[in-house]
């Protein structure tokens, strides 16, 4: 699916070079750590001759996380509550990731009710990201009235999460294995409420911004990317698909029963900022599409959301209280529950393009080695690319357009 344009004009930048005797003097500017614009503790080392940028240098890193070291050190179960911390503005998706991962480790798979409602918590996520996506770049760049409607459409989904998980925010459901709990039937309403609103909602910022000539002007013929370069960067996700390539993981390596689903990949043309936004936007319109799905699936797939499979999964807590072999079986899983000797890699496709997990087993109660892929390191690393010959006021619209999050990046 190729997204439509509305103009033709595409200003072109000059190409500058820091070793040019013509430049002016050149100034060495910080942008962040400690800056709104950068979306995070983000360092720029910005090379300025004049407006134009000379050169970019992103530095990464004042976070420290350390999330490989603490999977390394707490163990299976116990690094859940971490991989909500990751991208944390879509929790959910970061813990199907990871629980994937394992899953394949283990050589089990989540029952058919349990994906079909990963599915569903990893659209709504999808969605989620993306307004914030909206919203923040459009306040960036002085739209401050569409961050309200984009927020205003996030807290609802913030309101659905909250009653199917009891928290707004870090909300571990996922488990090995499935998911904790079931959907019911309050949820389901709250869902079908919010796909019949959204819709009407997306398509008022639509309106508000699409045609806007200022937006247009900020966003077209910026920081673009060819499908080579976006290729030879190991970008993926919008970034990638708004120059072109026609790659999403949840078609060309399904997974959680995506196969069985039917939507569009939204596909861009000149891969500048104007396309990488049009790109979310349709995106956000499928993942609707396939939460209509998901839900109608509910009602034709009854079953378990959680397999029993007590060498890797957890009791119900009705059960631990009242029987030994129960109680025992919990203990061991919590203490010491062991992976075969092994090692593999799940990617999936988050908002921000492709999550993955590497685990090394060495059949201990810990893994050997995680290694986390963050998209939007990945997409970090396409700054200096784009912002070469550019305006600095148009640092603005690229960081943005690149929708990174730091807490995943300095993971």
């Amino acid at each position: 699916m190729t997204t439509t344009r509305v103009f033709e004009y595409a200003p072109t930048a000059p190409t500058l070079d820091a070793d040019d005797p013509l430049h002016g003097e050149l100034l060495t500017l910080n942008m962040g750590p400690q800056h709104p614009a950068t979306h995070g503790v983000l360092r720029l080392l910005i090379t300025l001759d004049g407006e134009r940028i000379v050169k970019c240098d992103p530095v990464v890193g004042y976070l420290h996380r350390g999330k490989e070291k603490s999977c390394e050190t707490l163990g299976w179960h116990k690094f859940f509550p971490h991989t909500d911390r990751l991208d944390y503005v879509q929790p959910l998706t970061n813990n199907v990731g990871y629980a994937l991962a394992v899953e394949q480790l283990a050589g089990i798979e989540a029952p058919p009710r349990a994906q079909v409602i990963r599915v569903l918590l990893m659209e709504l996520s999808r969605i989620m990201a993306h307004l914030i996506y909206i919203g923040t770049q459009s306040i960036d760049l002085g739209a401050v009235t569409i961050f309200f409607y984009s927020f205003k459409e996030r807290e609802r989904l913030y309101d659905i999460l909250d009653a199917y998980t009891g928290h707004r925010m870090n909300n571990t459901y996922v488990r090995i294995g499935g998911v904790y709990a079931d959907v019911e039937s309050g949820v389901e309403s709250l869902i079908e409420k919010f796909l019949e609103d959204f819709p009407v909602a997306l398509d008022e910022i639509d309106r508000l911004l699409t045609r806007n000539r200022i937006w247009y002007d900020r966003n077209r013929g910026i920081g673009v990317i060819s499908r080579e370069q976006a290729l030879a960067s190991s970008l993926t996700g919008p970034v990638l698909r708004g120059s072109g390539v026609d790659w999403d993981l949840r078609r060309a390596q399904p997974y959680c029963g995506y196969e069985n689903y039917e939507f569009e990949v939204p596909v861009g043309a000149d891969g500048d900022c104007y396309d990488r936004y049009l790109v979310r936007m349709q995106e956000m319109r499928e993942s609707c599409r396939i939460v209509r799905q998901a839900l109608e699936r509910l009602k034709t797939t009854p079953g378990e959301v959680l397999i029993e499979d007590r060498r890797f999964v957890l009791p119900p807590k009705d059960l631990v209280h009242s029987s030994m072999e129960e109680l025992i079986f919990q203990f061991k899983l919590v203490t010491d529950m062991r992976l075969p000797r092994a090692q593999c890699y799940r990617g999936i496709e988050s908002s921000k393009g492709e999550l993955g997990f590497f685990l090394a087993s060495d059949g201990s109660s810990k893994p050997l080695r995680c290694h986390i892929r963050a998209p939007g390191l990945m997409n970090i690393q396409a700054l200096p690319l784009l912002a070469h010959g550019r305006l600095f006021s148009d640092m603005v619209s690229l960081i943005g357009s690149l929708d990174f999050v730091m807490g995943e990046v300095d993971r």
